[in-house]
Formats: C-alpha cells, sequence, structure tokens
C-alpha cells in the first residue's frame, strides 16, 4: 500500500516553456503532489521517466522529435505500470481514441480548470482511468461512426495539401479511379458535403493535422 504522505512525483513533457512553468506552479502548490522533472522533447521525456520513475507522466502529443502517442507506447512498453494522462490542445475524438490505445489513462485539454487537471492526476496515480466531461462527450459523439481505413487517411491528408486526384493517384501508386472511390467514402463516413468539409471535418477530429 502507498503512502498517504509521499508525494505524487509528476514528470512533465511539453514543448512550450511557458506551459511547463504554469503546470508546475500549479502542481508544486499542493500538498500531495510535486514535479518530479520537464522535458520538452520526447527522447528527453523517455530519459527523464528511466532516470526518475514518476509516479504519472504528463505529455503533449505534440512534440518536436517524436508524437506524443510514441512517446506513450514507448513508456509503456519498457513499463507497463506507468500511469500516464495526455496534456494536449487538441481535443478531437481520434486523438482521444488513439492516446487512450496507446496506454494512457486521462486526457485533459488545456485551458481546461486547475481542478480538472489536479483531479485527473489524482485519479490516474489511484490506478484509474479519468476523462473530463468535455472529452468523454468528445468520445462518445463518434463511438459508433465509420473509422476511416489508413488508406483513407493517407488521401485525405494528400486532399488537405491541395492535391488533385491524379496526383494522390501518382503519390500512392494508385489508380486514379480508386482515389476517386475513397474520396467518396471519406466523404459518406465523415459526413462532408465536399472536400472542404472532409478536411475540416478531419482535422478537427484529429484524422489529419496539419
Amino acid at each position: 500500500m502507498s503512502d498517504p504522505k509521499k508525494k505524487i512525483r509528476v514528470l512533465c513533457i511539453d514543448d512550450h516553456p511557458s506551459v511547463r512553468d504554469g503546470l508546475s506552479a500549479t502542481i508544486n502548490l499542493q500538498l500531495d503532489m510535486t514535479v518530479a522533472g520537464e522535458a520538452a522533447t520526447g527522447r528527453e521525456g523517455l530519459q527523464q521517466f528511466r532516470a526518475l520513475r514518476p509516479d504519472v507522466v504528463l505529455v503533449d502529443l505534440r512534440l518536436p522529435d517524436m508524437s506524443g502517442f510514441e512517446v506513450i507506447e514507448q513508456i509503456k512498453a519498457a513499463s507497463p505500470n506507468a500511469r500516464m494522462i495526455v496534456l494536449s490542445s487538441h481535443e478531437g475524438d481520434v486523438d482521444i481514441r488513439r492516446a487512450l490505445e496507446a496506454g494512457a489513462m486521462g486526457y485533459v485539454v488545456k485551458g481546461m480548470a486547475r481542478e480538472e487537471l489536479l483531479d485527473v492526476i489524482r485519479t490516474v496515480h489511484a490506478g484509474k482511468r479519468r476523462l473530463p466531461a468535455a472529452v468523454a462527450q468528445a468520445l462518445a459523439e463518434h463511438i459508433s461512426d465509420d473509422l476511416l481505413s489508413a488508406r483513407e487517411v493517407q488521401v485525405l491528408s494528400l486532399v488537405s495539401a491541395g492535391k488533385r486526384n491524379k496526383e494522390i493517384a501518382d503519390e500512392l501508386s494508385i489508380a486514379e479511379d480508386t482515389v476517386k472511390m475513397h474520396v467518396r467514402n471519406i466523404l459518406s463516413k465523415l459526413q462532408a458535403s465536399d472536400r472542404t468539409e472532409a478536411v475540416t471535418i478531419g482535422l478537427r477530429r484529429g484524422i489529419i493535422h496539419l
């Protein structure tokens, strides 16, 4: 059984110094937790995790050298009992789902009330998964939606880059008619009226990223 007097040691992985400063100020004010370390990149975060063995890891999804998903997966592979929380500015359901599948136990959107973040840290430290209401709602809204296939995500990403069907076909080494079929499927699955709306929905939900 854990010592109730022992502080929860938190590792913060985020490339924005202002975010890390804000987290440190909030966390270090709590009687039951402390910031054990900080990292600005994924690789630095992995090194810090190995050196510090924190109780809880806060990780952003967008890091300069690797994705937060990769950081979560690598930490989980090395330490299956690691307790991780995503702290991201992105609240798309696909990002949330991917983070949970990678091994995160919580997901907090930047800008949420600090009490919400602290509650998630305490809950995850206790070994339970915790999603704030807004995050859970974003996930629930699309729980029954058809997910895009890996190829459809590729096509949508190229559409977002302004590529035409023929250019997409050439880049993916597939027939132009096949691209058209993928685009039709994408519009149907995302309930989008055209390519522009499909890209907008894809970005909002975290299916693709710029």
